[in-house]
């Protein structure tokens, strides 16, 4: 509704049009810092992402630098799909078989 108000407007002057400086038009720095920490948080996160994934490929017997679609934009989407409806190619253990220690043989009652 408020962007509809914003085309309804009859704006014809140009000193109406020109926008109000904030803080970032004032001290460029603040912008420059902000893209920095932006940077690092995405850096922070392809790693979080990258290192499970890795280990995960490794054992699930892909190669893990299949893990490195997480930097691709649908990345992860492309790289859960991979992981989920693909045959892995490892062999599963085998089930260790305990022996079931038997119980003495009940007398018949009478």
């Amino acid at each position: 509704m408020p962007l509809l108000a914003l085309f309804l407007q009859d704006v014809t002057t140009s000193s109406e049009i020109t926008r109000p400086s904030t803080a970032l038009d004032q001290n460029p720095r603040s912008l420059a810092i902000a893209l920095i920490l932006i940077a690092i948080l995405i850096m922070i996160a392809l790693v979080v992402t990258i290192l499970p994934s890795w280990y995960i490929c490794k054992k699930a017997g892909f190669s893990p630098w299949l893990s490195f679609l997480h930097i691709l934009p649908f990345g992860t989407l492309i790289y859960l799909y991979v992981v989920a409806f693909s045959v892995w190619k490892v062999v599963p253990v085998p089930v260790a078989s305990v022996p079931v220690p038997s119980l003495p043989p009940v007398p018949p009652q009478a």
